[in-house]
């Protein structure tokens, strides 16, 4: 009688080359102790369902799959092909068994999908699924037993072949195609899905087919095109013995830039069919040929001029594609057009989109082309415009906001990229985008308010409400006359800039040029290249007797009425006093005027005689709590509650937290949105409080608590709806900011200065609080204390932390002057920021 040896346990690691079922899998490794080797691991301790079998030679024979038989070797497949594993497998060493028998290849063992015995044991994976089951038969192993607790928690989870609809997941496999032509016909040259069975040899292979546009799936034999048989398309091209063709071109699948590089290469040199070849249209210098410039107009979807390194402009033409045209069966096609941008079926979208791209963008151009100037139309230089290595028009086309123009077969006054043109049309025609698109084309409704005085009043005190308002300029008159698109609106108006009198530009009239301004023309190619096309804020604040609406304008945050007093192109009108940016408007001019920069190069500054001190500085104070401070590169700003308003916010927070602790909202019931308010849970004493949603990113979600000034990052666990009666109150924390002080600009002594005004604050209860003037929108105030009536910004100036600001109002000279005083103490005792002396001026210069 033989006596059965223990097993040996073999470790080895190796890649996964093959997953033969949902139990069986082919590595390329090496057992430990042993050499490298092909090993078949069928998993130990499971059973998988079946794959179905092909038929044989007869046609007979053939199976199905067995319930979740492709799930589970798929499962097995995506998880494992091609990684690295680690395995163990039992060597059964029976008697009468010898060291020279040849090593088996086929082996019951387990697979880890990682490097050591630690990591996932894929037969567990497996059982946890629902896609095999233990093998009950053996219930007294250890290993066993838990992938039977594996598969009752599967059962219980309802989970692959456990699940109620486990017949359905049985393949519906085609091994043989009755029409292999009309098959890869209805393909239509659409990559499909795949999966490579069996490599036949270096060419062949059989590949199994799936796809959501068929419920079946198809096993074939794959021939690799162009590698027994090689095209000898390329080589006829080149040697002049044939021409390209448009329309069969595009069933070329890659490979058609050669085609064409070979065409064109022949007709160069003038060989064979080409002996007599001569370019249809004028030649292009090399020169010429390529430049790059920025894009500071778009015209319309297939025009746009550049401005060029040396300051001229150019303008230039999208080879090969025509814009959007009125469709023929549109009953306003033949119907005279004023305003084509917004009249043509997605003309303003093509516009739209090369505008988002392109303005204010460097571009690289290519001049395909040139179109010799015909009666009133002038010459058109015809280019392949790229940025960041894509065709622009290729884009346009692809989005089917243009179409590509067709040519006679002799005419090689085209595109270089023509072929990937008409590719691109294609698919869009395909996909029915744009222009493609068998839904009818909603109309463009514009409401445009330019020179309609009737209609321009009966729309602006709606405009006006709207306070800033994104806009795009789609034309620039003078300086400060523009038109701009109200783009959320769909309003077209004639802005003028307010504040301001601009040098104003030559115009064409009926009658003649009427001659403009000194620097006129200069003020309105400087707006031109500052907003033309640009997106824009403007604020309406009056309205002309012409219905030209007045305002402010911002261009990248900058204020288009400061820009050009500052560069010398205007000046001050007396409307601009009662303004809130009037401030800046004079810092601006008399820097100008400092520079005699343009209109003021012959400013000469009057002197005026001293006058008697005047002081009409108006005091009225209100007792205030300081709560926070907020992070602001030149000025020291804070928050406060005003102590009249406590009663009342003390009685919402009450009403609040008692109605959200009786009823605590439901966590994840609450989807927060930028700018809503909300009820949100401090982290310091968990309370409620109510907040406002400043910023999100993934889960942070950045609040501030709108009664306190204070902001944190919470997350919307810790956030609710905000009940519509806790909206009566306004919010509590007042924002201010220190007046008749500048802090300095090192950063590290600005925080320094922040900490001891809180310090100063934090010390005295129930500060009052005066408001001396606003900057902007921010109310700069004065804050002394209740008793003594000591000034805290004077006090923090005479300490050294921060610096005096100088004032031109008369009204506020005699505590300016106390404020000048207490700077000059600080300098002089060496406080803080004057530690090393004078820090001012030429000191400040000296230190960089």
């Amino acid at each position: 009688m033989t006596t059965q040896q223990p097993p040996s346990i073999v470790t080895g690691y190796g890649i996964v080359k093959q997953v033969n079922s949902g139990d069986t899998i082919v590595i390329r490794g090496q057992p430990k102790g042993g050499p490298p080797d092909e090993i078949t691991i069928i998993l130990t301790g499971i059973t998988a369902p079946k794959l179905g079998r092909r038929p044989n030679n007869n046609g007979e024979g053939a199976t199905k799959d067995e319930p979740f038989a492709f799930e589970a070797r798929e499962f097995l497949r995506k998880k494992l092909i091609g990684k690295r594993v680690c395995f163990t497998y039992e060597k059964q060493n029976k008697g009468q068994t010898t060291t020279t028998e040849k090593k088996p290849t086929r082996e019951y063992g387990i697979v880890y999908n990682g490097t050591d015995t630690s990591a996932e044991n894929v037969a567990e994976s497996l059982v946890s699924e629902g896609l095999v089951s233990p093998r009950h038969s053996v219930r007294n192993n250890e290993y066993i037993q838990k992938l039977i607790e594996l598969e009752d928690i599967a059962k219980a989870a309802g989970k692959g072949k456990h699940g109620p609809n486990a017949q359905d997941h049985v393949r519906e496999i085609k091994w043989n195609i009755e029409n292999p032509q009309h098959f890869k016909d209805s393909l239509h040259l659409k990559p499909i899905k795949a999966i490579v069975e069996h490599v036949v040899d270096g060419s062949t292979l059989r590949v199994l087919l799936y796809s959501d546009d068929f419920p079946e799936y198809y096993y074939i034999k794959l021939m690799l095109s162009g590698i027994r048989n090689g095209s000898i398309t390329e080589l006829l091209l080149s040697e002049g013995l044939a021409k390209c063709v448009d329309w069969s071109l595009q069933c070329v699948t890659s490979g058609i830039e050669k085609l064409r590089a070979a065409e064109r290469s022949a007709k160069e040199k003038r060989v064979r069919i080409w002996k007599d070849y001569a370019p249809s249209g004028p030649v292009i210098e090399a020169k010429e040929k390529e430049f790059q410039g920025k894009v500071i107009e778009v015209i319309n979807a297939d025009a746009m001029v550049v401005k060029l390194a040396d300051g001229s402009t150019k303008k230039i033409f999208l080879a090969s594609i025509r814009p959007p045209r009125m469709p023929e069966n549109n009953p306003d096609s033949g119907k005279p057009r004023t305003r084509v941008l917004y009249e043509v079926p997605y003309m303003f979208e093509a516009r739209e989109f090369l505008r988002k791209k392109l303005i204010g963008k460097k571009v690289n151009v290519t001049v395909d082309y040139k179109q010799p100037a015909n009666l009133t139309f002038p010459e058109k230089i015809c280019c392949t415009v790229t940025i960041g290595g894509i065709n622009v028009a290729e884009a346009l086309v692809s989005k089917g906001l243009a179409t590509v123009v067709r040519y006679r077969a002799d005419d090689d006054q085209r595109s270089a990229h023509y072929d990937e043109l008409l590719s691109a049309e294609t698919k869009a025609i395909k996909s029915g985008k744009g222009m493609h698109s068998k839904k009818e084309v909603p109309p463009l409704r514009i409401v445009d308010l330019s020179g309609d005085l009737k209609l321009s009043k009966q729309y602006f005190p709606i405009i006006q409400r709207g306070g800033k308002m994104e806009a795009v300029v789609e034309f620039v008159a003078s300086g400060s006359r523009l038109r701009v698109f109200l783009p959320r609106q769909n309003y077209l108006l004639t802005f003028l800039l307010g504040g301001i009198t601009c040098a104003r530009a030559a115009r064409d009239t009926p009658n003649g040029t009427i001659p403009g301004d000194p620097y006129g023309d200069a003020a309105l190619a400087f707006t031109k290249d500052l907003c033309l096309q640009r997106e824009v804020q403007i604020e309406v604040e009056n309205m002309d007797k012409a219905g030209n609406f007045i305002g402010w304008l911002w261009v990248d945050n900058i204020n288009l009425s400061e820009s050009l007093i500052h560069e010398g192109y205007a000046e001050i009108h007396s409307t601009a006093s009662r303004s809130q940016y009037f401030r800046a408007l004079q810092a601006a001019q008399d820097e100008a005027q400092k520079k005699k920069l343009r209109m003021w190069e012959n400013y000469e500054p009057v002197e005026l005689e001293p006058k008697e001190e005047v002081s009409d500085r108006v005091v009225n104070y209100k007792k205030v709590t300081i709560t926070e401070n907020k992070e602001d590169p030149t000025d020291l700003i804070f928050y406060a509650q005003h102590f009249d308003e406590g009663p009342k916010l003390e009685e919402l927070m009450s009403d609040l937290r008692q109605e959200l602790t009786s009823n605590p909202p439901l966590v994840g019931s609450y989807t927060p949105k930028k700018g809503d308010l909300c009820a949100a849970k401090y982290s310091a004493d968990d309370q409620w409080y109510r907040a406002k949603i400043v910023k999100m990113q993934g889960n942070q979600i950045q609040i501030l608590f709108i009664d306190y000034g204070n902001r944190e990052l919470t997350t919307s666990t810790q956030l609710a709806s905000l009940p519509a009666k806790y909206h009566t109150l306004p919010p509590c924390a007042h924002e201010y900011a220190l007046a008749f002080i500048k802090l300095p600009k090192d950063v590290e002594s600005a925080g320094d200065a922040r900490v001891a005004f809180y310090e100063e604050a934090c010390t005295n209860t129930g500060l009052l609080l005066n408001v001396e003037y606003k900057n902007g929108s921010l109310p700069c105030v004065t804050l002394v204390t209740p008793e003594e009536k000591e000034d805290i910004g004077k006090r923090l100036v005479e300490k050294g932390f921060v610096l005096a600001e100088k004032r031109l109002e008369k009204k506020y000279q005699k505590l300016i002057n106390e404020y000048l005083s207490a700077q000059e103490l600080a300098k002089k005792n060496r406080a803080n920021l004057w530690v090393y002396g004078d820090i001012t001026e030429d000191d400040a210069k000296e230190f960089g």
